[in-house]
């Protein structure tokens, strides 16, 4: 195990897959059906890479339709591949989906880049023709109400099957990759409705007071996205703090050191001073007493909140939550703080990605480098990081009550995501998504997580249209060029979204 190993892994999304055709054809032109088999069983290949595959195989007639829409209800997949293979009457694709609900998605993909026109055969030209019934598909779909996508491009085979005519190795070709770059996606984001279908959610404690923005209907959460909400107390934790063994502490110290860098005195901020080993040794038993309550309660991610009042034990239990939800963080359950539970979605949904997914929200704009400076007051996704992430000890938690210690770092260098999951005033989750690139600007040496992002636009701009969406005031930093991905996150999830 390394210390990023998760705690509870992620699920992957099933995938239901079928190749299409016409019954008649089979007799006419023998070999044509083996043949649309086999580029479904290299789909199937591909796809296995990403998630676990059904293939029904090929439906050719409207009672196979039928027979398969009732395979992959039996198959509980979460999406269906229809592989347009060749011409195929839209009667026989219809019946798949009105059995099987699930969202759809249309496979155009063609085995060759240039069919041999000198050469070529009608039952060549059969094997190469997925694109003719998409047109009639897409219309009887419209019309029947059912919601598809259609990728198209180049099927990728990385050889010529032994009859045909023509060069189909396509797959360094670019139609190819984008092609099942899409698929990819399609089929990880059905990964993160699955998980989020199946995730348990702590809610600890309760939302800062007078964060609008931030407070949630549970009910609608679990409408929406399938998730659960365990509601949480002190108490819960504290009782796991009484658990804690000195040998615990320290294998839980020895992964503190292992993975944060423990600062000196800050040169510009009287408040943020080098950690006392007893704050650290304190940090560490409450670390360990957060894993113990995640995994008694089997959570998939946390969000947290306590303000206490001056000398309450649990003021001094929460003066020790940054660390340990740090390290939470990183092994896959993102932990919010404020009792911010939309962010954690956000988190959740970037970390299921496996591009991170760090608190943060906007701390300063630096007008000379035209860069946003995006972080908080932690926890921080170490495994994202720009270095070794560093400790100081806080004299106090600005706007919260206690002392403890806090975590200060940066996400990496390069292309970053920022997530931002949202309420409307029809009770609507919405999906905020911009790219931007994480520089390596000087950051203050206050304890806090901060990042610059430069954005495609001025910062006057950038907020000017990210405040327009109404957004929560919190948001997650994923690591990449992930909005394509998280746009068919949110339209799976059937929530709005918007791309900035």
């Amino acid at each position: 195990m390394t210390l990023l190993t998760p705690i509870k892994p992620s699920k992957k999304a099933r995938i239901g897959l079928y190749s299409i055709g016409l019954e008649a054809y089979w007799p006419q032109f023998p070999g044509l059906r083996e043949r649309l088999i086999e580029y479904g069983s290299h789909l199937e290949r591909q796809m296995s890479q990403h998630g676990e595959v059904f293939n029904f195989g090929l439906v050719d007639s409207e009672g196979k339709g039928r027979e398969a829409g009732e395979w992959f209800n039996e198959k509980n997949v979460d999406l269906v591949f229809c592989h347009s293979a060749t011409y195929s009457t839209s009667s026989t694709v219809l019946p798949v989906h009105q059995i099987c609900s699930k969202p759809v998605i249309v496979l155009n993909l063609q085995p060759t880049a240039r069919i041999n026109y000198q050469d070529s055969t009608t039952g060549e030209w059969l094997a190469h023709c997925g694109a003719c019934p998409v047109p009639e598909i897409a219309n009887a779909f419209n019309r029947a109400g059912i919601r598809f996508r259609v990728i198209n491009g180049l099927l990728g085979l990385d050889y010529t099957p032994p009859h045909s005519l023509t060069d189909e190795v396509t797959n360094n070709r670019v139609e190819a990759v984008r092609a099942m770059r899409e698929v990819r996606e399609w089929i990880q984001a059905a990964g993160v409705v699955r998980s989020l279908r199946y995730a348990r959610f702590g809610f600890l404690g309760n939302t800062y007071s007078g964060m609008l923005d931030m407070y949630s209907d549970f009910t609608m959460m679990q409408a929406q996205l399938g998730l659960h909400v365990e509601m949480l107390e002190m108490c819960d934790l504290d009782r796991f703090l009484k658990e804690v063994t000195p040998e615990e502490v320290k294998a839980k110290l020895d992964e503190v050191y292992e993975m944060f860098e423990i600062s000196g005195d800050s040169p510009s901020d009287p408040i943020a001073r080098k950690p006392t080993q007893e704050q650290l040794e304190w940090s560490a038993a409450v670390a360990v007493a957060q894993e113990k309550l995640v995994r008694a309660y089997d959570l998939d991610a946390l969000t947290y909140y306590y303000h206490g009042q001056d000398g309450n034990p649990y003021e001094q239990l929460q003066s020790g939550f940054i660390v340990g939800h740090s390290l939470l963080t990183a092994r896959g359950i993102p932990c919010s703080g404020e009792g911010d539970l939309k962010t954690a979605v956000g988190m959740k949904i970037c970390d299921i990605l496996g591009a991170g997914g760090s608190y943060s929200e906007i701390v300063v704009v630096d007008y000379i480098d035209e860069t946003i400076l995006l972080g908080h007051d932690g926890p921080f996704h170490i495994a994202i990081a720009e270095g070794k992430p560093i400790l100081r000890g806080m004299g106090l938690y600005h706007g919260k009550k206690g002392t403890g210690v806090s975590v200060e770092a940066k996400v990496r260098r390069g292309a970053v995501t920022t997530v931002n999951i949202t309420q409307t005033g029809d009770g609507r989750l919405g999906m905020i998504i911009s790219e931007g690139e994480a520089t390596d600007g000087p950051i203050m040496q206050i304890g806090n997580t901060q990042t610059h992002v430069k954005f495609s636009v001025h910062p006057d701009e950038y907020m000017e249209k990210w405040f327009a969406q109404a957004p929560t005031h919190h948001c997650a930093i994923a690591v990449g060029n992930q909005a394509s991905q998280l746009k068919k996150v949110a339209e799976l999830l059937q929530m709005r979204s918007v791309i900035l």
